[in-house]
């Protein structure tokens, strides 16, 4: 009787946190990866920039990505901090440097991290688990997921 009670409590403590992670995972998606910048390669901060990824919040409330990670097919990862993806709104991670908004956030890579001739986006919550991925064959300069 003790081990169930304890059983119970433990669940009701843990579901909301669960809950507040499968919302957020069945909301956030990857909607767009510009993969090939204006321009030739040359790596400048600008051209860095040029290269992103996008999120978007398809519900219409707020969802934490704090601790989540985008990571492509070699490896290259990024992290959020502690960030929160408004309703209906979208987030587009940059290559290069920046100052995180919003709505722009930087994976400060000092390289391009999108292969222009195919790659593939992986989106990871908090605890891991893949909530989105987003293939592309190179064709043009971006692709929609």
């Amino acid at each position: 009787m003790v081990a169930a009670a304890a059983f119970i409590a433990v669940s009701f403590v843990a579901s909301p946190i669960n809950a507040d992670q499968a919302a957020a995972a069945g909301c956030v998606e990857i909607y767009r990866v510009y993969f090939d910048s204006p321009g030739s390669d040359y790596g400048s901060n600008t051209s860095l920039n040029a290269e992103w990824i996008q999120l978007k919040n398809r519900c219409s409330t707020a969802k934490s990505l704090t601790g989540w990670k985008i990571r492509d097919i070699s490896g290259h990862t990024y992290r959020f901090g502690t960030y929160s993806l408004r309703g209906g709104t979208t987030v587009k991670v940059h290559t290069g440097s920046g100052t995180n908004t919003a709505t722009n956030r930087y994976w400060g890579s000092g390289w391009y991290i999108w292969n222009n001739t195919g790659d593939k986006a992986w989106l990871r919550n908090a605890a891991g688990t893949t909530v989105d991925t987003c293939s592309f064959s190179g064709a043009g300069d971006s692709a929609y997921c």
